[in-house]
């Protein structure tokens, strides 16, 4: 029997591997001799990066970047070296975490800090990169990113129109010859699981300014900013990515990326499995085990197991899922294509406790041990 392990984060607890391997200790206890594979999981939001650099024998490079609001953060992203591949979250540098409630300004957040992430891969000689775009603190539209890239952008008067959301109205021209010529090598592939345009009433400004410190009283003026901002962008570089699904992810990053790097966007589960090359080791298995922290109606709605089950179901593989916590909700995940999920904690116990790694270690051993000596 071949058993395929991946499961996501138990968040607070277990890292992907560390899941997995419990997964695999349990199941060799019911059935020494199988043959048990085990693949990072994660769905391209946070905790990617780990994930992968642990799953694929990466290395974390540690650096110093500018935050949304120019103050440096430190901040890391996973190097694979074999395949020259770089795993990015801009969030650890551009993130809605970086920054207080009070400290959110979409005028002047800035994106330059995930540029100065990528020249730092491009100069360890990465030309892959994985880019994770969700929890940005910014609204604009990708120009500090593009800027630390060597992208120049200039006001009617010529001169540099600033950082942030309030940058975006005064964009009158875009130049491209001081970009970093090792771009052209480079290939970005863009984790991004929402489908939002880049202006308009559904547009990144309207509907996830908010959050970011956009208030009705600029939402509008905003929104007209980054329209007018698109309207150069294509008119200069002869391509309107301004209505792709997903441009306005991220505060307009997504169409930064699309029009200035020809980024390809994909679901972020979608990105990851096949980057960890999941599917090549299902095609002979013949059971799966998947899961995450918590199973509920949102895993159903295509979270991380969801996309692991529906990918074993095309090679006809059972699918198990195991969790810290169950809601009644979770019965959704049957019709998404688990098979059968169990909860791994045993009997009475606290938070607390049952997020201890080594508690959840051996509640994950012992649940595999018990499913797997019906198979």
């Amino acid at each position: 029997m071949k058993v395929v392990a991946a499961i996501d984060s138990f968040k607070g607890s277990l890292s992907s591997m560390e899941a997995g391997n419990a997964a695999k200790e349990g199941i060799l206890l019911a059935k020494p001799g199988t043959e048990v594979v085990i693949k990072p999981l994660a769905d391209g939001g946070e905790g990617t990066t780990d994930a992968l650099i642990e799953g694929m024998n990466g290395e974390k490079v540690e650096m110093t970047a500018a935050g949304p609001l120019g103050t440096p953060v430190n901040c890391y992203y996973g190097y694979l070296p074999e395949s020259q591949t770089a795993i990015i979250e801009m969030a650890a540098a551009a993130g809605i975490t970086l920054v207080s409630d009070a400290e959110k300004n979409p005028l002047l957040a800035s994106t330059y800090g995930v540029g100065e992430m990528i020249l730092n891969a491009v100069e360890k000689g990465c030309r892959n990169f994985i880019i994770g775009i969700g929890g940005s603190a910014t609204n604009d539209g990708g120009i500090g990113m593009l800027k630390a890239l060597g992208f120049s952008f200039a006001d009617a008067d010529g001169n540099d129109p600033g950082e942030g959301g309030q940058a975006l109205a005064k964009v009158e021209s875009v130049h491209t010859d001081g970009k970093n010529p090792l771009l052209k090598e480079c290939h970005f592939r863009i984790a991004c699981d929402v489908n939002n345009p880049l202006c308009g009433t559904n547009g990144a400004t309207y509907i996830y300014g908010p959050q970011k410190g956009v208030t009705d009283d600029i939402k509008e003026t905003l929104d007209q900013g980054m329209a007018h901002y698109a309207e150069v962008v294509s008119r200069d570089l002869g391509c309107d990515y301004t209505d792709y699904p997903g441009a306005g992810a991220a505060g307009g990053l997504g169409f930064a990326f699309l029009s200035f790097l020809g980024a390809e966007l994909s679901p972020g589960i979608d990105l990851i499995l096949n980057a960890v090359g999941l599917e090549n080791e299902l095609k002979n298995a013949d059971v799966v085990i998947t899961g995450e922290g918590r199973l509920d109606h949102q895993t159903a709605m295509g979270k991380a197991p969801v996309g692991v089950a529906k990918l074993a179901h095309k090679y006809g593989a059972k699918v198990i899922a195991i969790a810290g916590s169950v809601t009644r909700e979770a019965t959704a995940c049957n019709d998404a294509g688990i098979d059968a999920f169990f909860p791994v904690v045993r009997g009475v116990t606290t938070l607390e406790d049952a997020m201890k790694p080594e508690n959840a270690k051996e509640n994950i051993r012992q649940t595999m041990n018990q499913v797997f000596r019906l198979l």
